[in-house]
């Protein structure tokens, strides 16, 4: 079985044995978007009947599903391997799918996807301006998307619009396609005091975890990005990458390649082996903390729009992105 339906599958097991009381469809697609899955009612309906057939649930009429002692052996059981790291997995993968050459600004990037309502277009547009000519956004380079399919886990539902902004892990793929050997490292708050970055708040390994960190920190609400805009303090969404200390020299010299293409977003670049804003880095290392790109539409969400966000979701050509 494919891998993404099979994480899908493990997920839905997963849903229904933490209910303990039987669960519906709608309700289960509820709580796979909270996981980071776009699976609508159909979607969900279609992989319970699989389930049912494998006698891993059980359906109890119109009160939803439950999941059988067959199914909670599979569930202690399957995916064991993959969970772990999964995320770290997924980025590393983007980053070497990522072709974007700083010099002909040509290539593929990285994206994140959020969805939004299409009422709510008009005032989502207002502030994402608001936020790109702030220069605290990563780029102000974004792709509209009409409703259907994006990737085997993401789909734009019908009266939804989806909003694909260039996610920052593009510059690990961008460094790494210059020669410089890159690692991830953590997603992070970031404290901003006087325009100024001061330290992480908060930080997540991506090594440590099956869910996005900003992902999981836009859902808790802990940004502040339209308080950084508008009075020089707040809080945003930022990343922590290492590069060894011998690559430094040339790391400065993409980065100022990275600024001229407009992908701006760099916070600080630390000294070798020095905590970077309070994130610790190892020995023979230096830590780049960037922006988010989920930034612009954290603060969105802290209008009381309802977002849908998917960071490090896939890649694209980056001339499908215009300029706002």
């Amino acid at each position: 079985m494919e891998l993404d339906v099979q994480r899908k599958m493990v997920a839905i097991l997963k849903i229904i044995h933490e209910c303990h009381t039987p669960i519906g469809g709608r309700l289960i697609a509820d709580r796979l978007n909270l996981q980071g899955y776009s699976v609508g009612e159909r979607g969900v309906r279609y992989y319970l009947r699989i389930l049912d057939e494998r006698g891993f649930t059980e359906r109890l009429g119109y009160a939803g599903r439950i999941i059988t002692g067959r199914g909670i052996n599979e569930l202690n059981n399957a995916l064991v391997g993959d969970r772990v790291g999964f995320i770290i997995t997924k980025i590393e993968k983007l980053i070497c799918d990522t072709t974007f050459d700083i010099r002909t600004g040509q290539g593929s990037v990285i994206i994140n996807i959020s969805i939004i309502d299409k009422n709510d277009f008009d005032k989502t547009m207002e502030i994402l301006k608001h936020v790109i000519l702030s220069g605290y956004a990563f780029s102000p380079y974004i792709k509209l998307i009409e409703e259907g399919i994006i990737t085997s886990d993401i789909e734009i539902p019908e009266g939804k619009i989806g909003i694909a902004t260039m996610c920052s892990i593009t510059i690990d793929g961008i460094l790494l396609n210059n020669g410089i050997p890159v690692t991830p490292k953590y997603g992070g708050i970031l404290e901003i005091k006087g325009k100024k970055p001061v330290c992480f708040e908060d930080i997540i390994a991506y090594s440590g975890t099956t869910i996005d960190p900003m992902r999981l920190f836009m859902l808790k609400k802990m940004t502040r990005v339209l308080d950084t805009v508008n009075t020089g303090s707040g809080k945003l969404l930022a990343n922590l990458r290492e590069i060894p200390v011998a690559a430094l020299s040339k790391a400065k010299e993409v980065m100022n390649y990275v600024e001229k293409a407009r992908i701006e977003g760099i916070a600080e670049i630390g000294k070798p082996g020095k905590s970077v804003l309070n994130a610790a880095v190892d020995a023979g290392k230096v830590g780049i903390v960037v922006f988010a790109g989920t930034n612009i539409m954290a603060a969105v969400s802290e209008m009381g729009i309802k977002v849908t966000t998917y960071p490090v979701s896939t890649t694209i050509d980056f001339k499908e992105l215009k300029k706002m």
